[in-house]
């Protein structure tokens, strides 16, 4: 049937609706996109046109797409419900279920924490220890009123400071050594690491001249009428005990960032831990913190004692309040200053350690300090050496008290063409050994005035 030699009308459904009717003397052809069709393909190029063909009555697949490849193309319905992938038993993807994944991401966070602790760990070294150099100083120690034999305070009142007569010449060291493997080894070199702190009263043979030595004696002579002298002081730990990497993580409230570091030590209040042990979580019937800032062969640094009350042992989180500050004041290899005539004197590093008190202005930036009570527990003091220094004479380490803020200590010190505002900022409660940030803030001396922050006391936004 392929002449018509009359009309003829065929209406063929698509899918689309009908083919308009065809009439005369021609071949028929029409496209059916959908329905299986016995019409041969007219040889024409680029036609997709089928006619019927009484000598190929063999069906052929269906091609809904007009595709010459097809069947050979894969086409996808991803909205069938029985659609697979193919990945189901891959490795990477098939068997990670959630909490494996979260495995994986905290190794990640983990390795991170590491590399950062080895990080602190060997810049504290290098930086603020020196490599292991002896550090000489002259320290001067406060004494508060609160733990003074005599001396009564007001209830809520701040204590008074009793500046000792009593200067001590100290030499300060921390060092490297090596612990024992265990039979796996260590995963990273430092952790077969740690630094031990020496601080000793100077002897003789840290002295160069006879002269020195005997004023030296001569000046560390304790006054009779003078009880209050705590010797103890000197060799007293504000470190962790064989310092690691890990100390530095936060909690053992370790840290150094630019040219500033801060380290912590603690004495679980006994009954809490079973022992005397130092340990991360509180509460504590001693915490000790320091600040230290150094630059060039300088070093000025800060000790802060704080206590439990005698009548407190009972309490479940009692409060620790301030029993002395120490400054030190330092040089690395030499002494800060020499009284005798015999050695030539630095006066530029006099002046920067010992010159006049406070720094200019006061602090250069003011941290935050809680609440108008929280505030109450603050104090400011000034220090030879153009320092100032802001700190809590009464830390509570009650969870609930002051909605559960912490607490701040701060050093502001002008070696020279630089000043520099160290900011240790840690947890409230019984996480106070904690570390939560170490900031450092540091401008040109002489537009420190200019450059002063008007923000009321904010932390600084990363």
């Amino acid at each position: 049937m392929k002449n018509i030699s009359a009309a003829l009308l065929l209406v063929i459904p698509s899918v689309s609706g009908f083919v308009s009717p065809v009439a005369g003397n021609a071949k028929i052809a029409v496209y059916v996109p959908s329905a299986v069709s016995r019409f041969p393909k007219i040889s024409q190029e680029k036609s997709n046109l089928f006619a019927m063909d009484d000598e190929n009555d063999d069906e052929k697949p269906v091609n809904p797409y007009a595709d010459p490849n097809y069947p050979d193309l894969e086409f996808v319905n991803y909205d069938d419900p029985e659609y697979s992938s193919g990945q189901e038993d891959d490795d990477l993807f098939g068997s990670t279920d959630k909490d494996t994944t979260e495995e994986q991401v905290e190794a990640m966070r983990e390795e991170r924490r590491r590399r950062n602790d080895e990080y602190q760990f060997e810049t504290y070294h290098a930086e603020c220890l020196k490599s292991g150099e002896q550090f000489k100083g002259e320290w001067t120690v406060y004494r508060t009123s609160t733990f003074l034999e005599g001396a009564e305070d007001k209830e809520g009142s701040r204590p008074r400071f009793k500046k000792e007569d009593y200067v001590r010449k100290v030499i300060s060291q921390g060092k490297k050594m090596q612990i024992d493997a265990p039979p796996e080894g260590f995963e990273m070199r430092v952790d077969g690491e740690r630094i031990i702190h020496e601080e000793r009263l100077a002897e003789q043979r840290d002295f160069e001249e006879e002269e020195e030595w005997e004023e030296v004696v001569a000046d560390s002579l304790i006054p009779a009428d003078d009880s209050d002298v705590d010797l103890s002081m000197v060799g007293k730990r504000y470190w962790p005990d064989l310092m690691s990497s890990w100390d530095f993580r936060g909690p053992p409230g370790c840290m150094c960032v630019g040219n500033t570091y801060t380290i912590s030590d603690a004495v679980p209040l006994e009954g809490e831990s079973g022992n005397a042990e130092s340990s991360s979580s509180g509460p504590f019937s001693e915490l000790r913190n320091e600040i230290g800032i150094y630059y060039k062969r300088m070093r000025y640094r800060v000790k802060w004692d704080y206590r439990i009350m005698g009548d407190q042992n009972e309490s479940k989180h009692p409060g620790l309040h301030l029993y002395s500050i120490i400054i030190c004041r330092e040089t690395r290899e030499r002494w800060p200053r020499y009284l005798t005539e015999t050695r030539s004197l630095d006066e530029t590093i006099s002046e920067k350690l010992f010159g006049l008190p406070g720094a200019d202005g006061g602090l250069y930036d003011p941290p935050p300090v809680g609440t108008k009570e929280q505030a109450s527990q603050y104090m400011t003091l000034n220090l030879d050496g153009g320092a100032t220094i802001l700190f809590p004479h009464k830390i509570d380490q009650d969870p609930h008290a002051h909605k559960g803020n912490g607490w701040v200590q701060t050093l502001d010190w002008s070696p020279g063409r630089l000043r520099y505002q160290a900011d240790r900022k840690f947890f409230g409660g019984t996480d106070v050994r904690g570390l939560r940030s170490l900031e450092l803030s540091e401008v040109q001396t002489e537009d420190a005035e200019q450059w002063k922050p008007n923000d009321d006391g904010q932390d600084m936004r990363q």
